[in-house]
C-alpha cells in the first residue's frame, strides 16, 4: 500500500517523499484513515515505528482549512522537552507545503514570550502537562480544540502527569477527537482510556510490551567491576559509531562518563540534573556525530530520536522491565536494524528474567572472551536469604514440637467451661 491510497493529500504527499517515505507503517496505514474519520483512538505500537507521522499527517490535514479564529484547533501532549521538540521538528517537515502554525510550549522558556505568541495565533500546541496548565491558569482556552493526541501515555503516567492529564481533559469541548498512543500497555493507560476516550477503535500492531524484530538482543555476562571496561572494550574492538548507553542512576551516569573518558573515548551525558540547555546541547552534538557515546538515564532520554542509531548497551538494567521496551526502542527504528546489548552481572542475570516474561522472547545470555565472570562471585543477598529461610523452617518446626508436647487428651466439659470464663475475665480486664 502507498500512502496516496491512504488518501492524503498532494502537498503532504510531497513532503514525505522529499523525506524519503516510499511506504507506510503498519500503524500509519491502521490509524491515518481513523484519524481522518475522526475516530477515538487507542493504540499500543512499538517505539520506533512512525507513531508520529501516524497521528501528524491525518491531523495537518484535517487542519487544511484555516478557520475565522486564531484560537488552538489541536494539543498534542508529550512527557517530555526532548519529545515534545522532535514532535514539532516532524510536523514542521511534513507541513512544509502548508499554512500551518505550530507552537511548543515546555518549561525553559519564558511564559510571557508564549504567551504573546499564542496570541498572534496558534493552529498546533505541542505541550508538557505541565506547562500547558501554566498557560491555562494564565488565560489560555481550550474551547476550540478539535483533536487532542497523548504520545506516550505510558510515560506520562509513570512520571506522574495522571492529575495534569485529568484537569486538563474537561476543559475541551464535549465534542473532540483524542488519540492515544502507547509504547507500552499497562493497567494505568487502560484506566486513563476509559476516561478520555469515547468509543475508540483499538490499534495493536503488535503483541502488548514486545520489542521490534529488527533488533538483535543479546546479553554479557560480566562482573560489576568490570562492566565499565568491557563497555568500553565492545565500543573499541567492535568500532561502533554511535551508540546510546542506558544507566540506572544519575551517579552511574556522571562514574561511567569518568570511565569511558580514560579510554579516550568522546562522551556525553544527560540526566536529571543537567540543565535542559545542556541536554539539548549534548544531544544535538550526539546526534551530529561530535560525541561518540551518549550516557542516559530513563527519564531523560524520553523523545530521543537519532536517526539510524545502530547501538543501544544497557550497562546497567532498568528496575522497572516496561522500561527495557522504551529503551530498546531508541534503535531499529522504522524498519531499520539495530542491536540492543546488556551487561549483566551476578545480581542483574535473574532480573532479566522478568524482563524475558514481558517481552515473551528468551535473550541469549554470553560471555566476552577475557571478561569471564569469577564463579567464586556470590550475591551477597543470597546467604542473607538463605538464613532467613533457614530461621523460618527452625521456627516452624519448633513450633510444631512445641504444639506436639503440649498436646493432652480432650478437656472435659468443666474444664472447657473453666478455660472460657478465664478467658472472658482476661478480656474484660
Amino acid at each position: 500500500m502507498s500512502f496516496e491510497k491512504l488518501g492524503l493529500i498532494k502537498p503532504l504527499l510531497s513532503a514525505i517523499k522529499e523525506l524519503g517515505y516510499e511506504h507506510p507503517t503498519i500503524i500509519q496505514k491502521r490509524a491515518i484513515p481513523l484519524v481522518l474519520a475522526k475516530s477515538d483512538i487507542f493504540a499500543t505500537a512499538q517505539t520506533g515505528t512512525g507513531k508520529t507521522a501516524a497521528f501528524a499527517l491525518p491531523i495537518l490535514q484535517r487542519l487544511r482549512h484555516p478557520l475565522e479564529h486564531n484560537n488552538v484547533r489541536v494539543v498534542i501532549l508529550s512527557p517530555t522537552r526532548e519529545l515534545s521538540i522532535q514532535i514539532h521538528e516532524d510536523i514542521l517537515s511534513y507541513s512544509t507545503n502548508m499554512k500551518v502554525k505550530t507552537m511548543i510550549l515546555v518549561g525553559g522558556k519564558d511564559l510571557e514570550t508564549q504567551k504573546r505568541k499564542l496570541k498572534e495565533g496558534v493552529d498546533i500546541v505541542i505541550a508538557t502537562p505541565g506547562r500547558l496548565l501554566e498557560h491555562i491558569e494564565n488565560g489560555l482556552s481550550l474551547n476550540s480544540v478539535e483533536i487532542m493526541v497523548l504520545d506516550e501515555a505510558d510515560r506520562m503516567l509513570d512520571m506522574g502527569f495522571t492529575k495534569d492529564i485529568r484537569k486538563i481533559h474537561p476543559l475541551l469541548p464535549k465534542r473532540h477527537q483524542t488519540l492515544l498512543f502507547s509504547a507500552t500497555f499497562s493497567e494505568k493507560v487502560r484506566k486513563l482510556s476509559k476516561l478520555i476516550l469515547t468509543k475508540p477503535a483499538f490499534i495493536e500492531t503488535a503483541k502488548k510490551n514486545t520489542t521490534v524484530d529488527t533488533i538483535n538482543q543479546v546479553a554479557y555476562l560480566v562482573d560489576t567491576n568490570r562492566k565499565a571496561e568491557l563497555l568500553a572494550y565492545l565500543i573499541g574492538s567492535r568500532n561502533f559509531p554511535q551508540v546510546l548507553v542506558f544507566t540506572r542512576t544519575k551517579a552511574s551516569a556522571d562514574e561511567l562518563v569518568i570511565e569511558l573518558k580514560k579510554d579516550g573515548l568522546k562522551c556525553g551525558i544527560i540526566h536529571g540534573d543537567k540543565t535542559k540547555a545542556n541536554r539539548l546541547k549534548t544531544l544535538t552534538q550526539f546526534k551530529e556525530g561530535q560525541t561518540r557515546v551518549l550516557i542516559a538515564t530513563d527519564i531523560a532520554s524520553r523523545g530521543l530520536d537519532i536517526e539510524n542509531l545502530p547501538y543501544v548497551i544497557n550497562y546497567e538494567l532498568p528496575s522497572i522491565p516496561e522500561d527495557y521496551v522504551h529503551r530498546v526502542g531508541r534503535t531499529g527504528r522504522a524498519g531499520r536494524s539495530g542491536e540492543a546489548i546488556s551487561l549483566i552481572d551476578v545480581y542483574e542475570k535473574y532480573d532479566i528474567k522478568d524482563i524475558e516474561r514481558l517481552i515473551g522472547l528468551k535473550i541469549p545470555q554470553e560471555v566476552v572472551e577475557g571478561f569471564e565472570p569469577d564463579p567464586n562471585i556470590r550475591r551477597k543477598d543470597v546467604d542473607e536469604v538463605k538464613l532467613k529461610a533457614e530461621h523460618k523452617r527452625n521456627s516452624a518446626k519448633k513450633e510444631r514440637q512445641y504444639n506436639k508436647n503440649t498436646s493432652s487428651k480432650p478437656q472435659t466439659r468443666k474444664q472447657v467451661k473453666a478455660t472460657k470464663k478465664k478467658r472472658k475475665t482476661t478480656k474484660r480486664d
